[in-house]
């Protein structure tokens, strides 16, 4: 049933993005006249669909193979290769008839759609599933540093105040990508002003699990998940649900404190300060040989009571959707230059249809279904844009060119380079699949 909730998740998403960034370009291309001859969600490969009508001079419908989706306009060399319709002269309502301008308004139109999606989507996140968010001013009593934040300097008690120089409202900016691919951190602590330095390569050691691994606005809590029959917690009287706010008297300061806290304290005992609906309570367990318990559980995070969360406003969650949605594009650029300069492999930084089906997750969780599909729209964005022939940014650079130049490219130039974009696209997406077998099934 997860793999069906996967894959329902996946191509629910695919058709959001893909249909409103072909939309993008239909509406553009309609806009200054130009035919538009199909609409597609999804690739009809060798004529091949599921379903299609006609509605003026435009036929709609639904391919079989869902990677992906396109609007063929009428004079204009793309995926579809018709040469016959180039052979012929040039009419005024093609596509190859307009000026550039208009032909590089038509090009971006799908990119802008993708980042106006990507921004409702964050914005509309904030609003409706986020609520309410921490000012940074507001964490009188200054960060809690966890594991990681401790490695690179970080101190519970220290108030950061800017990244790279900059102040900054919200106090879970620390967490994004903003922080995490490398920043300088500018700490006062005990009245005095400290620069921290955030490595560029931070992400790679905390994961998706900065938020219990690297800095806080409160104590780390345990919340046990289950505890195994038999073993030491289950004897002292552990139960499900008990949320584990001490050890031995000691703050939580990382997801992994008490399986590094045990692991030196093998065959002794440890007092759990814990809290069993609403009340405190101090439990005394023994640490077995091997440096456990028996619990499993989940690291949360407990602010503050005296810390007051800020409601988002329609004006704020927009401004602040926008400013999530065009860090993921910054956050997409590193990483391609990262990729470039040998700093991550090819095959552990790429994911295609099964590995975003997997990121989806198997439960239908409609926050995080929103919040993946937002970032989605803004990477697909962002590869749209890049300078490869095929692509929407292949086309805008011989535009941009043309514009410069005032010489037009002529249409066997274009065919040729659609070709070797084509080719390269589609090798590209036999590795990602591959790659995405490999790691799924075979590895």
């Amino acid at each position: 049933m997860s793999g069906l909730i996967m894959a329902a998740q996946l191509i629910l998403g695919l058709s959001i993005l893909v249909t409103l960034h072909e939309l993008g370009h239909f509406l553009a291309a309609r806009m200054f006249g130009i035919k538009v001859e199909k609409f597609y969600l999804f690739f009809d490969a060798w004529g091949i669909k599921l379903f299609s009508f006609k509605k003026g001079d435009c036929e709609y419908g639904i391919g079989w193979l869902p990677f992906g989706g396109y609007v063929k306009i009428a004079g204009m060399v793309d995926e579809s290769m018709d040469k016959d319709q180039l052979a012929q002269p040039a009419q005024p309502w093609e596509f190859r008839s307009k000026p550039a301008w208009q032909r590089l308004i038509v090009m971006v139109a799908g990119v802008v759609m993708n980042v106006i999606l990507g921004i409702a989507i964050f914005s509309m996140s904030l609003l409706h599933y986020k609520g309410s968010y921490l000012k940074n001013d507001s964490v009188t009593h200054g960060i809690v540093a966890y594991k990681l934040g401790e490695e690179i300097g970080l101190r519970t008690g220290d108030k950061v105040v800017a990244i790279d120089g900059k102040s900054f409202d919200r106090f879970d900016d620390l967490l994004s990508t903003r922080v995490l691919f490398g920043a300088t951190l500018t700490v006062i602590r005990n009245g005095e002003t400290i620069p921290i330095e955030v490595p560029d390569d931070f992400y790679k050691k905390t994961g998706p699990n900065a938020r219990s691994l690297f800095l806080g606005a409160g104590h780390l809590t345990y919340v046990v998940k289950e505890v195994v029959v038999g073993e030491n917690a289950f004897k002292a009287g552990v139960e499900n649900g008990d949320i584990i706010t001490e050890v031995d008297k000691q703050k939580i300061t990382g997801e992994d404190f008490m399986q590094r806290y045990f692991a030196d304290k093998k065959g002794e005992t440890a007092l759990l300060s814990m809290i069993r609906n609403g009340k405190p309570m101090d439990i005394t367990v023994n640490i077995s040989s091997k440096g456990t318990i028996g619990v499993r559980y989940n690291g949360d995070v407990v602010i503050p009571e005296e810390y007051i969360k800020t409601p988002y406003t329609l004006s704020s969650a927009l401004a602040f959707g926008t400013s999530d949605a065009f860090e993921t594009l910054v956050s997409n650029a590193k990483g391609f230059k990262k990729l470039f300069k040998g700093e991550e492999k090819f095959q552990e930084s790429v994911q295609g249809p099964i590995g975003i089906a997997k990121i989806y997750g198997g439960t239908w969780d409609w926050p995080h279904f929103w919040v993946l599909t937002g970032l989605l729209s803004m990477i697909l964005a962002f590869m749209n844009i890049l300078p490869i022939p095929a692509l929407d940014g292949g086309h805008v650079l011989f535009l941009l060119i043309e514009s410069v130049t005032r010489k037009k490219f002529s249409d066997a130039f274009m065919e040729k380079t659609q070709v070797v974009g084509m080719v390269l696209l589609l090798s590209l997406m036999v590795f990602v699949i591959g790659n995405d077998i490999w790691r799924a099934f075979i590895k």
